[in-house]
């Protein structure tokens, strides 16, 4: 059943992604990994170090958010003082340490982006550190295809501002109108929007 439903999202989001496009920008967490619940237990274990004990629905809320943004919304909703940067590291290394190697890939997503190398160029925008998502990617059995990578902290903004994804266009030398980007928030929907690009939420597909 679950082969029968991966081979028409393959489908339907083939058939979506048809059209004049030079680049595709894909989203790495909760988009080509499957492995959003293990990001939602790291914020969760690493606020509660500090006594605070935080909604596992805000991460999924605040997806695509760079960590930093996610803790300082944390602290203003939870009237909490957690150093965002400090944050972020032991997050980050909980990650790497006990979840990255659980990732599970999202396979139409993931085969989608194979079918596609030599075709089009290849970026991927994500919100996380460039360590975690070049290890992400490596799991994922994919790390050699991408052209680029565009990670948390390489650009002034992060999502929902256009930054990321115009700094990814930028390097593959492909003009915003001809890049479209898959994401599964709408902080990536939103950045998308803003850079003037296309986008497909494959959540919703």
């Amino acid at each position: 059943m679950a082969d029968t439903t991966n081979n028409s999202r393959y489908e339907k989001l083939t058939l979506l992604t048809e059209g004049d496009f030079q680049a595709f920008l894909y989203d790495c967490d909760g988009t080509l990994a499957d492995n959003m619940g293990a990001h939602k237990k790291t914020y969760v274990h690493i606020a509660a170090q500090d006594g605070v004990l935080i909604d596992a629905s805000l991460v999924d809320e605040l997806a695509g958010w760079p960590v930093v943004k996610v803790v300082e919304e944390i602290n203003k909703r939870y009237n909490s003082t957690l150093d965002p940067t400090e944050f972020a590291h032991k997050r980050e290394e909980l990650f790497l340490e006990e979840y990255i190697d659980q990732t599970q890939p999202i396979d139409y997503v993931v085969n989608h982006l194979k079918a596609h190398v030599g075709k089009v160029k290849i970026g991927i925008v994500s919100g996380s550190q460039r360590s975690a998502v070049e290890r992400t990617l490596r799991v994922l059995g994919i790390a050699e295809l991408p052209d680029v990578l565009v990670c948390a902290g390489e650009t002034p903004h992060g999502k929902p501002y256009p930054d990321p994804f115009l700094a990814a266009a930028e390097k593959l030398g492909v003009v915003p109108e001809h890049c479209l980007v898959f994401e599964d928030g709408e902080a990536g929907t939103l950045a998308a929007e803003a850079a003037g690009m296309k986008w497909i939420r494959i959540d919703k597909i």
